[in-house]
């Protein structure tokens, strides 16, 4: 059984590719700028995410119920790096359909 915040992370992922892919057409993920900012925001997601979830003494809490509990690294719920490139993704395909045509490329 996939959990709650598994299967919402992993929908979350698939609509925004879907988005993409069928929909707005942007071409995002052809860009190099989209990759270069993906792996700005994991340079701070990561020790964010980190220091809030590690087992040890965690500022957030998951139900056992609501994740797969597979947690890399430092303690990450998988579930987050999903949650996060649906976000920020969606939020950049969003801002790339409205600029006007003469502003995109």
């Amino acid at each position: 059984m996939v959990e709650e915040y598994s299967f919402a992370a992993m929908a979350a992922v698939v609509v925004v590719l879907l988005l993409e892919f069928f929909l707005l057409r942007t071409g995002l993920f052809k860009r190099p700028a989209y990759w270069i900012t993906m792996v700005i925001v994991l340079a701070f997601q990561v020790p964010v995410d980190g220091w809030l979830t590690k087992l040890d003494a965690p500022v957030v809490l998951y139900a056992d119920w609501a994740i797969t509990g597979v947690r890399v690294p430092w303690d990450i719920p998988v579930e987050d790096f999903l949650y996060g490139f649906a976000m920020v993704t969606a939020v950049l395909l969003l801002w790339e359909r409205g600029r006007p045509a003469r502003e995109q490329a």
